[in-house]
């Protein structure tokens, strides 16, 4: 085999680059290689059956830690493929991208992007509102929304069906909605939170109505592929695709004032008319609604997790507006590089391996009545070991009222147990 290798490579041009197309795998009985790109020069070498299995089992001994094979000075690639028996010859390679077989479970290919967005596409709408003082029409404020229920519930943000005057909030009411396949609704805006900046607006339709379902933002990476989809500068049916850059980006992050907010940051490419649109996963499923961009930078747009806009969707249905409770706490998360250079900067800082800090309690809060201390640790909520904002915030849920009992952890181990009735929190902030 080696000698005849050499043959073959002995009666190419001695300056001509050795170039590996394809080879086949242990015990397939091919070797082809072409010298150049734009030649017809070319060898192919059939290996008999009792040889190749020999061949198979001595390649296998010899390079089974190498990425490459090589005989003589002729290297051979590897792809990396667990071999078959010298006999079967039946099972399939790699599907290259492009090919009419199915790929990969999890493998993004030609048509993913595509395949997604024809899922959702159906259900993205425009929306157009009226803008004006005293009945006279200055302006349309325009925006994107999704149909996410048959009875013709459209989710959007606030921004886009809200005015806001002041410190207070008035709904615009009537809404031009434009579907997909070219029909028209008014629709009518049900519920606007302006703190997360989620709607609902409503339209009634005879006809059916196309409808896209909640992914899960919780089982986002940085790096996962998204689309967001829109209707910017009120051209309809408008998709833009990206990666996610930030799974939880902090509304302190951003410079936004008010409750704490959490957004999926990604570089989408979104404009206005975007808002309100949905940011949708490989799988053609929702995972956040499209809110703001960063106007001096390219490639920074923020999203609301759909995780979130589910809560809301819930207080909607429930409360008819959304329910916040406040304790007047400034929480900062633990982790054992915190801690450590905490106990670094103070030796009584408490012995521990997690928890919420809390740098700042505000002076007649429901957390000032109940005795908390700027510099406590809390690592335990309502019976509940805890480490993460996020924690306290699902435990509270919509508890107005009603008494929680905190443990906190204070200098030189002091531990003390506190009990705070939550407030709810001013809508207008």
């Amino acid at each position: 085999m080696i000698r005849l290798l050499r043959k073959a490579c002995f009666s190419c041009s001695r300056t001509s680059v050795i170039r590996i197309v394809a080879i086949g795998t242990a015990g397939s009985g091919l070797i082809y290689w072409n010298t150049n790109p734009d030649s017809k020069t070319a060898v192919k070498l059939s290996i008999p059956a009792p040889l190749r299995e020999h061949l198979s089992v001595q390649w296998r001994r010899s390079f089974r830690s190498s990425d490459h094979w090589e005989i003589g000075n002729l290297p051979l690639f590897s792809s990396r493929v667990s071999a078959a028996s010298a006999g079967d010859n039946t099972k399939e390679g790699p599907v290259a991208v492009g090919d009419d077989k199915k790929p990969c479970c999890g493998c993004l290919s030609r048509d993913s992007i595509a395949n997604a967005a024809a899922k959702v596409g159906p259900a993205v709408v425009n929306l157009s509102v009226p803008q004006g003082i005293y009945g006279i029409t200055t302006g349309r404020s325009i925006g994107s929304g999704t149909i996410i229920d048959a009875d013709g519930t459209i989710l959007t943000c606030a921004h886009v069906v809200v005015d806001f005057q002041g410190m207070r909030s008035t709904i615009k009411g009537k809404v031009d909605v434009t579907l997909q396949d070219g029909r028209t609704f008014e629709g009518t805006v049900v519920n606007a939170d302006l703190h997360s900046d989620i709607a609902i607006v409503k339209i009634k339709s005879k006809t059916p109505l196309p409808t896209a379902k909640f992914g899960s933002s919780s089982n986002l990476r940085p790096g996962d592929w998204v689309i967001a989809m829109g209707c910017p500068l009120s051209l309809q049916n408008t998709i833009t695709a990206g990666i996610v850059s930030c799974v939880d980006r902090k509304s302190s992050d951003l410079g936004l004032g008010g409750m704490r907010r959490e957004y999926l940051q990604t570089d989408c490419a979104i404009n206005a008319g975007n808002s309100g649109g949905p940011l949708v996963n490989i799988d053609g499923e929702i995972v956040g609604v499209n809110i703001m961009k960063v106007v001096a930078a390219d490639g920074l747009s923020f999203a609301v997790p759909v995780d979130s806009v589910s809560k809301i969707i819930e207080h909607f249905k429930n409360s008819g507006r959304v329910i916040r409770p406040w304790l007047g706490l400034k929480m900062l998360d633990l982790n054992e590089m915190i801690i450590a250079q905490l106990r670094e900067r103070d030796p009584k800082f408490p012995k521990i391996e997690k928890g919420i800090l809390v740098p700042m309690v505000t002076p007649g809060s429901p957390a000032d009545l109940a005795g908390f201390r700027p510099g406590d640790v809390v690592v335990e909520f309502d019976g509940k070991l805890v480490e993460s904002i996020k924690e306290i915030v699902e435990i509270m849920d919509d508890r107005i009222g009603k008494p929680l009992k905190v443990v906190v952890k204070r200098a030189n181990d002091e531990e003390v147990m506190l009990t705070v009735i939550p407030e709810e929190a001013n809508p207008d902030l």
